[in-house]
C-alpha cells in the first residue's frame, strides 16, 4: 500500500515545512537515478517587452538563499536578465517521474563566489570562458577555434587563467516553490510553497 504524509500526497513529498529541504531530498534521490545531468534545468527569462526565452543551464549551487548557475555576461539570457530579474527554472527528473518548478528574482553573485567556482572547473572550459562571445553571431567556427587557441598561448600556466570580468554568475532567490510527481490516469500530485510577506513558506496542495 502507497504511503501517504499528513495532506494525502505520496511519502516522498515527507512533511517538511521548508522547500529547500525537500529539494535537497529529492535532488540526492535524482542524483542516484538520473542518468545525465541531474542538475539540468529549464531557464525561462523574458526581456524589457516581456518575450520569452528558455535554454537549458546547469545549477551549480543551491542553499537557501538561491539556486545559482554561472554564464557570460553578455549572453543573451544575462542581457534579458539584466532587463527583467523576474525568472523561472523547471527540473525534471523522469527516471522519478517528477519535476520541480521554482520562480523568483535573479540577482549576480558575490565576485568571490564566482571566482571559487570558477577556478574549479577544468582549463578548458576556463578558456572557453574567453574565447567565446556568447549568443554573438560567428562569421564561422575557425574564428572561435581562433580565439580558443590566442588564449591558450596567452594563459600557458593551466593552474593562473584569471575569470574575465563577462564571466560569473546568477542567483535566483525563490518566492515560490512547486514539487510534482506523475500520477496514474493524469491524476498528478502537485504541493506549492509561496513565501509570504514575512517571508514565511506557506504550502498549499494544487489540483492536478
Amino acid at each position: 500500500m502507497n504511503q501517504k504524509n499528513s495532506l494525502g500526497l505520496n511519502k516522498c513529498f515527507m512533511d517538511l515545512d521548508d522547500p529547500i529541504a525537500l529539494f535537497d531530498k529529492w535532488y540526492e534521490e535524482a542524483k542516484k537515478s538520473e542518468i545525465n545531468d541531474p542538475n539540468a534545468i529549464a531557464l525561462a527569462t523574458s526581456d524589457k517587452n516581456n518575450i520569452p526565452s528558455v535554454r537549458m543551464v546547469l545549477m551549480k549551487e543551491f542553499n537557501e538563499k538561491g539556486f545559482v548557475f554561472y554564464t557570460n555576461l553578455n549572453s543573451q539570457k544575462s542581457i534579458e536578465i539584466k532587463e527583467n530579474p523576474n525568472a523561472s527554472m523547471c527540473f525534471h527528473w523522469k527516471s522519478l517521474l517528477r519535476q520541480v518548478r521554482i520562480n523568483g528574482v535573479i540577482e549576480p553573485v558575490e565576485d568571490k563566489q564566482a571566482d571559487q567556482y570558477y577556478n574549479s572547473r577544468g582549463y578548458e572550459s576556463r578558456i572557453g570562458a574567453w574565447a567565446s562571445k556568447q549568443s554573438a553571431v560567428l562569421n564561422n567556427r575557425n574564428e572561435l577555434f581562433e580565439a580558443i587557441s590566442k588564449f591558450k598561448e596567452k594563459f600557458q600556466d593551466k593552474e593562473n587563467v584569471p575569470r574575465p570580468s563577462h564571466w560569473s554568475g546568477w542567483n535566483l532567490i525563490p518566492n515560490n516553490i512547486e514539487f510534482w510527481l506523475d500520477g496514474e490516469g493524469r491524476i498528478h500530485e502537485r504541493l506549492k510553497y509561496q513565501k509570504d510577506n514575512q517571508g514565511k513558506w506557506i504550502k498549499s496542495l494544487l489540483s492536478p
